[in-house]
């Protein structure tokens, strides 16, 4: 593999991780997508209020279809 792909996969890994501990913590859901929402404005993603919210809505979404199978 390239030096790219193991430094890309590695960051993707964490961001994966992260993603998946808030939506696991023992956190009310608003809490936890308010956290999601700071995260996303500290990397320099910054959106009009509805435009973030949708983004939100959609990381959590895609989580919760990855979730494994109690």
């Amino acid at each position: 593999m390239r030096p790219l792909n193991i430094l890309l996969a590695v960051i993707g890994g964490a961001i994966a991780g992260a993603a998946l501990g808030l939506l696991f913590a023992p956190e009310r859901g608003d809490e936890t997508r308010n956290r999601i929402a700071e995260l996303l404005k500290s990397k320099g993603i910054n959106l009009p209020g509805k435009k973030l919210d949708d983004l939100v809505d959609d990381i959590t979404r895609e989580i919760k279809t990855a979730e494994p199978e109690a």
